[in-house]
C-alpha cells in the first residue's frame, strides 16, 4: 500500500494550493481518507477527511470554509483544495487512511511541505 502526497510549495498569504494523494496497493472503498498536518514544534493536527464510498467530508475547525477534500475514484486520488491560505497553515501535510469502523489511521503517506508567507 502506498500513499504518495504531492502539490506542496511556497505561496503568499491569501493564495491557493491543491494537494494530491495518489493511493495504490489496495481498494480503499471501506476506508476514510484523511489529511493531517504537522508544523514545527507542534502536534500533528487533523485537517480533513472523507469516506471513499460516499464522499461525506469532515474538517478541522482551523480550515473550515477554506479547505475542501474530495475523492477522485477514477484516478485513485485524494485531493485537498486549500484556499485563502494563512501563515499558520504552514506545515507538512500528510495523507492517511483508516478503516471506517476504526479511529486509528493505519496508512500514511510521506508528507508534502506547505509554506505560506505573510
Amino acid at each position: 500500500v502506498q500513499l504518495q502526497a504531492s502539490g506542496g510549495g511556497l505561496v503568499q498569504a491569501g493564495a491557493s494550493l491543491n494537494l494530491s494523494c495518489a493511493v495504490t496497493g489496495r481498494s480503499f472503498s471501506d476506508y476514510v481518507m484523511g489529511w493531517h498536518r504537522q508544523a514545527p514544534g507542534k502536534e500533528r493536527e487533523f485537517v480533513a477527511s472523507s469516506r471513499w464510498s460516499n464522499g461525506i467530508p469532515a474538517y478541522g475547525n482551523p480550515v473550515k470554509g477554506r479547505f475542501t477534500i474530495s475523492i477522485d475514484d477514477a484516478k485513485n486520488m485524494v485531493l485537498l483544495q486549500m484556499n485563502s491560505l494563512k501563515p499558520e497553515d504552514t506545515a507538512v501535510y500528510y495523507c492517511a487512511a483508516r478503516y471506517q469502523r476504526y479511529s486509528e489511521y493505519i496508512y500514511w503517506g510521506q508528507g508534502t511541505q506547505v509554506t505560506v508567507s505573510s
